[in-house]
Parts: structure tokens; sequence; C-alpha cells
């Protein structure tokens, strides 16, 4: 009774602890504008089971693809042994699952096993490229000491949790052929079998190894579980989401502002009247609150795979934009506002923002909006979006822009064209033909 009161307090404590932690980064989000992504619900449904179920967009990149499917379905599949695990704990039971399932109980426990190797393997595959080979795209100015030791913390958990396991089950291959008391004979175990000629021959000593490996296991996940609202690795919860609610228009094309529409509604027919303006809004973003919601949700998607920065025609030119820094800098900055909301109250100001502070007028002009990034995100996360809101309140709110844009707006305004040439003059090409 004792152990299972101490696990019931530990899971209890890990649960809430972890509906806190989600809580504020959902009330983060929602700090964004709303916008409405309820439209088309069977083909969000469609692209939601082909981009995060069917990770359709990673075998753009096998080697990457099929590791990563590897951990993947290792993650979702294991889950069904960690609930058994955590029945147990509760209940002070050993392996419930055995007798009701019979011989599928042997099916997926050597499922289990061979599934927690192929993740080890994909794990150390991981490790050394980032550490060993140095792919280039785990580097640039946005990835600092802890986004790549993030990575790296994640890797080596796991590497753990699955090196636990199999211990786990070697030692209680070896208790189940000794019959010694409760380990009844349930399972079928090709890998850990491998493994249980290393342990001790003396029962005890098995099942202290045993013991220490089905909690360590066990609040490993559990810490995992509270370590994934501080870690790029929000991932894994908020990809599916993500893609559901994913843009289904047209890639380039751009949402209209309705301030704006409303301006010319109103300049074409003098009675039409429009809706007044919700205090405090603006043309554009300069800060995160300026964001939709779906923005924000996608700054704690982003994984940080530099997928998105490696196809980008402006970084690959040597430009300062790194649309990965765009999500990086995009989370920053809300987990920022949130952590000021706990601290000082919602209507605190710190007198920062997302442009200037985060994000430099260098890297918003230097992107060519070609929406390369947009296609290579696995998880369909759209930097543009955020890129093009605060261009338009560089535009829109302070009349600042490059030069050479400013030369275009002057000619659009005078000549009807971006060119300087008048109206008039626009058939003097053909002259002499």
């Amino acid at each position: 009774m004792i152990a299972q009161t101490i696990f019931i307090l530990i899971l209890t404590a890990a649960i809430y602890l972890f509906s806190k932690n989600v809580g504020k980064i959902r009330r983060n989000i929602l700090l964004g504008k709303d916008t409405d992504r309820s439209d088309q619900p069977a083909k969000r449904w469609k692209v939601m089971a082909k981009v995060a179920l069917g990770q359709s967009k990673m075998v753009k990149r096998p080697v990457a693809a099929v590791m990563h499917f590897f951990i993947y379905v290792g993650f979702v599949i294991i889950n069904l042994e960690v609930m058994e695990i955590m029945i147990d704990g509760i209940f002070g039971s050993h392996r419930i699952f055995s007798r009701p399932l019979g011989s599928l109980y042997g099916l997926l426990i050597g499922s289990f096993e061979i599934l927690a190797v192929l993740v080890l393997v994909a794990c150390v595959v991981f490790l050394i490229r980032r550490n060993i080979i140095h792919l280039k795209r785990f580097s640039g100015v946005e990835m600092t000491e802890w986004p790549k030791s993030d990575a790296n913390y994640i890797l080596c958990i796991e590497i753990l949790l699955m090196s636990a396991f199999l211990t786990m089950n070697a030692a209680d291959y070896k208790l189940q052929a000794l019959h010694f008391g409760e380990y009844i004979k349930a399972g079928s175990f090709p890998v850990s079998s491998l493994i249980a000629p290393l342990l001790s021959n003396n029962a005890h000593t098995l099942v202290i190894t045993e013991r220490i490996c089905w909690w360590f296991h066990i609040t490993g996940i559990l810490a995992f579980l509270n370590y994934l609202p501080y870690s790029k690795h929000f991932h894994i919860l908020l990809a599916f989401p993500n893609t559901y609610f994913s843009n289904l228009n047209p890639k380039g094309q751009f949402t209209n502002m309705a301030s704006v529409t409303n301006e010319v509604k109103a300049m074409l027919d003098p009675s039409f009247v429009p809706e007044p303006a919700p205090e405090g809004s603006r043309f554009g973003a300069k800060d995160v609150t300026d964001l939709t919601w779906k923005n924000l949700m996608e700054a704690y998607t982003c994984t940080e795979c530099g997928r998105c920065t490696s196809v980008c025609p402006a970084n690959i030119t040597g430009k300062l934009l790194s649309p990965r820094k765009i999500m990086m800098d995009t989370r920053d900055r809300i987990t920022e506002v949130g952590k000021n909301i706990d601290l000082h109250g919602k209507d605190y100001h710190d007198d920062k923002s997302l442009l200037d502070n985060y994000i430099t007028r260098e890297e918003l002009w230097a992107c060519t909006s070609c929406n390369a990034c947009t296609e290579a995100c696995p998880v369909n996360i759209n930097p543009l979006e955020i890129i093009i809101e605060m261009r338009r309140y560089a535009v829109m709110e302070e009349a600042q822009a490059p030069a050479s844009l400013n030369n275009m707006f002057g000619n659009m305004e005078n000549n009807g064209a971006p060119w300087k040439y008048s109206p008039s003059d626009r058939a003097n090409w053909i002259e002499g033909k």
C-alpha cells in the first residue's frame, strides 16, 4: 500500500502540474486575435490525417523520415504499455493485461520491445546527425545553447526510458523463469531475453532491478510529460490541432484587412457605415497580441527542425532572415507576455514588442514571400503570415519601408502602375513596330 500511495501521489502531482502549464500555454495562445478556421471540416480532418498522423511531408528527407517514424510509432504504441504500468501502480497488480489478453499479450510485449530498439537506434542516429555530422540546418544564429541542448536532452531521455523498459523486461523474464513470487509466465521478450544473461541470477537482486527500472521508467515518463510545455517538443501534442486548423487557401493568397476593406467600401458607398474598430487595434502587427491565435499556436508547435530555413532563398543567399527564428522569436515573446501577466496582471506593458525587440526590419524585408518555408514545414506552420502582418504595420502605421518600395508606392499613387512612366506613355514602346 505504501508503494501504491506514493505512485498515486506522484501521478496526481504530475497530471496537476502538466494541466497547469498547458493551461498557461492555452491562455497565451488565446491572447491572439480571433480568426475563423471552422470551415470545411471534412477537408481539415483529411489534412490532419495526412500531414500529422500520416507524416506525409516528412518523406522529402527519407533518412529523417524513417527515423522519425520509428520514434513516432514507438511513442504512440508504447503508451499502451504505459497504461498497464499505471494501472499496476495504482492497484498494486503486476502485468494486469496478461490474463484478459492471453496470447495477444505476448505479441504486444514483443512488438513493444522491437519498437523500443527502433526508437533507441533512431535516437542514436539523430544524436550523431546533430553532434558529430553537424547538419547545417541544425545551426544558425537562433540556435543558441538552449535549443541545441533541448534537442539532445529529449533524445537522451528517450534512450534512458527505452533502456529502462528493456532492462525491466529482462529482469521480469528471468524472474518468470524462476517462478518467483507474483512474476507469472506472461509476455514474449525477443529483445530483453538477449539482455537477461547480463543480469544477476539472484532472485532478490532481480526484483530490485525490475522495481528500480519500473519506477524509473514510469516516473521518467511523467517527468518527460511535464518537460514538454517548456520544450520545443510540445509539437507532439500541438501538431494535430495545428494541422487541422491549417490555412486551406491557395499558397500566396493574402488576406484582406477588414479595417481597410471597410474604409474602401465607405469611400465607394457613402451610405455604408463600417463597424467601429476594436479599441487598440492596429493595421498589421507590432506585437504578438496583434497576431491571430493560430499564429501563436504555430509558434508553440514549431519543433525547430530548420527545414523552413534550409529552403529559404533569402537565407541561402546570406541574408539575415530565418523563418525558424521568426517562429522561435514569436514563441519567446508570447511566453514573456504570459509571464508578465502572471507576475503583474493583464494590463501590464513592458514597453517591448515582437517587432524591433525580437525581429529586425532587415529580417522582414529580406523575405521574398515565396512560401518555400510554408511548403517545407512538416506540420503546416506559416511564418510568412507573421512577416506580412509586421510589414503591414511598418507600412500602414509607421510609413516605413525600403526606399525601393516607397518609390513603387509613389508610382502606384501617381501613375497607377509600379513604373515611373506616365499612363499616357505606356504604349510608346510599340512605335515603329
